[in-house]
């Protein structure tokens, strides 16, 4: 308030009204503050200050920003033993609460907030580092995934066996009793784009413990080996643990979280999925994912009923139905019947659009999908049963027009173009930089390139870069590309990699301990603003192997609240610089150590 002396004096309810702005900037930072006291200056003195003065005075955001993130130490208690399986979105302890209706129980569903687990998984009692990779292949510890339905099941079609302290895997299945080689090759027989470096990648719906995925990675091709969280305990935790590449997922009501046009071969072998119920959607999100020339293959019921059918409890008359019945919808959905011998049957996809031409006709089902739905959209996104057409644009986007295996690794996909800046020249420069970059980890963490680390996961990746530069390792990558980023993934799996869709603010599809080395790179200063940081890393601790590593590259201004958080989670941790030694951006190393439950035996 002005008085009659010309003097601004506080009053103890409006002074805050009246000063000037650039004193209430200096008061509000602590200059000149005097509890209790009376706030005063001359006119001509406050306007006789310059800005200089205020801006030395006061932090510039720019500057405040690089000072780092602070917070309280924090620990977190043991989870209770029963739940050393614990998947928090594919929770049997919720299933209740979901439909069985096309098995709406088995997908995603989350816990909301307030359930979240603030706690550490324990490992099983006797849980022992896993047998290292190619042996991991054929066998691993019966502690590590201490499940029995499963091989009193199947044991008889030698998908695993039990041999003390150890589960075997022979490398049967329920279409192969005999070994997955001699059914491979017979596959290559009828499909010799598999020896050729023509398929790269696939995907194996109901991959029962993975032995198809794993014995073609030594023929060049890299599968993603789903199944979902059923009474066959556990496929997916037997599959990583073999270190073959899995995750968790069922086609039911919503797409799989892969790109459109992506994999080049997809198998189901006796996988029960009900191809021809439901107007065939479910094959037709198979359609979908995979690219224009690739291959479905089947094999079991109703292929081959003529001489199977006797032991498929039903009847000729109904398994030739059956057969016909997808016969006629796969050929609605431009696919032809490339190869069929014995129990395997081959169809493969057009590459030419105008076999969708018929969907025009309005009585024609399936019909085509309209241009509203977005064929790459696949997070929480409904099935529907149309036909996703190939874009008309993309002319090398086709199995047979894309450079064979490892040559495709190089070449820049024709779908680069849809990303915002993607160019030739800037999947080039990514690759050199995460060349560098691999090579500097390297130095950090010596386990990279041997045996300690096999599975890997790239937590937001952008082109697969990192993939790329490790591509020579014995280990494989999977890469994850956030929900609300540019999307990428496309691009990755046209390079002839594999990845998935996902969101960090929620749990990753697989069971604990399943990944030996976990990679990010910003992705706190990327999704901070979304994303609780304790939750994200509580995540990693629950899919980390006891004595696997964390490499998180971050900004300086988060690294030391992670570092915090870490400790937390009984982390050990150091940090070290850059390649290029830089301030605003540091690498924290973190090996998570292996204890066991306060109520184990083995503790």
């Amino acid at each position: 308030m002005k008085h009659k002396d010309g003097k601004y004096h506080s009053q103890p309810d409006k002074g805050f009204k009246v000063f000037p702005a650039t004193l209430l900037v200096i008061v509000l930072c602590g200059f000149s503050f005097y509890l209790g006291g009376i706030f005063c200056s001359e006119k001509n003195n406050l306007e006789g200050k310059t800005v200089q003065d205020v801006s030395k005075a006061v932090p510039s955001p720019k500057e405040s920003a690089i000072n780092p993130l602070q917070i309280k130490p924090i620990t977190f208690q043991e989870c209770s033993i029963d739940y050393q399986d614990y998947t928090p979105c594919t929770d049997p302890r919720r299933w209740k609460k979901y439909g069985v209706h096309r098995l709406t129980f088995l997908e995603r569903h989350c816990p909301p907030a307030f359930e979240r687990k603030e706690c550490l998984v324990p490992p099983p009692d006797g849980y022992k580092p896993p047998i290292t990779w190619p042996k991991s292949r054929d066998e691993c510890w019966y502690r590590n995934v201490p499940y029995d339905w499963i091989n009193k099941q199947k044991s008889n079609q030698n998908w695993l066996r039990k041999q003390g302290d150890k589960f075997l895997f022979p490398g049967g299945g329920t279409m192969f009793p005999r070994g997955v080689g001699a059914y491979v090759d017979l596959m290559q027989d009828l499909i010799p784009e598999m020896r050729d470096g023509t398929v790269r990648t696939a995907i194996d719906t109901g991959c029962g413990v993975a032995s198809w995925g794993g014995d073609l990675l030594d023929r060049g091709i890299l599968t993603v080996s789903l199944a979902p969280r059923d009474n066959h305990e556990a496929q997916v935790q037997f599959a990583l643990e073999r270190g073959i590449p899995a995750i968790l997922g069922v086609i039911s009501t919503q797409r799989l979280p892969f790109p459109s046009n992506s994999f080049d071969m997809a198998h189901c072998s006796r996988c029960l999925i009900p191809w021809t119920e439901f107007g065939g959607i479910y094959l037709l999100e198979v359609h979908r994912i995979l690219r224009p020339g690739g291959f479905w293959v089947l094999s079991g019921p109703p292929v081959n009923y003529e001489n199977r059918w006797r032991g498929w409890n039903t009847t000729v008359e109904e398994q030739k139905s059956d057969y016909e019945k997808l016969e006629d919808l796969l050929t609605s959905m431009c696919f032809k019947l490339y190869a069929k011998k014995d129990d395997i049957a081959v169809w493969q996809k057009s590459s030419d659009n105008s076999c969708y031409d018929k969907l025009t006709d309005p009585d024609a089902y399936p019909a085509k999908c309209d241009d509203s739905l977005e064929p790459d959209s696949a997070w929480y996104t409904p099935l529907r049963p149309c036909v996703v057409v190939p874009s008309p644009k993309l002319k090398k986007t086709a199995l047979e027009s894309l450079p064979k295996w490892p040559e495709r690794l190089e070449v820049a996909p024709e779908r680069i173009s849809d990303i915002p800046g993607g160019s030739a020249s800037t999947l080039k420069h990514d690759d050199s930089k995460w060349k560098v970059r691999a090579k500097h980890y390297k130095k950090l963490l010596s386990a990279i390139g041997t045996d300690k680390i096999r599975n890997v996961m790239d937590m937001n990746t952008v082109y697969g870069g990192f993939a790329t530069a490790l591509i020579d390792d014995p280990l494989w990558v999977m890469n994850v590309v956030s929900s609300y980023a540019a999307n990428t993934l496309p691009v990755v799996y046209d390079r002839g990699l594999i990845g998935t869709y996902h969101d960090w603010c929620e749990a990753f599809s697989t069971y604990p301990r399943t990944y030996d080395l976990l990679h990010l790179d910003g992705l706190f200063t990327a999704e901070s603003q979304r994303c609780d940081m304790k939750y994200v890393l509580l995540e990693m601790d629950r899919i980390l192997r006891p004595n696997g590593y964390a490499l998180i590259r971050e900004s300086s201004y988060f690294v030391d609240a992670i570092a915090t958080i870490a400790k937390g989670l009984r982390w050990g941790c150091h940090k070290e610089d850059t390649e290029y030694g830089v301030e605003k951006e540091k690498i924290l190393i973190c090996q998570k150590k292996l204890w066991y439950s306060s109520n184990s035996s083995s503790r």
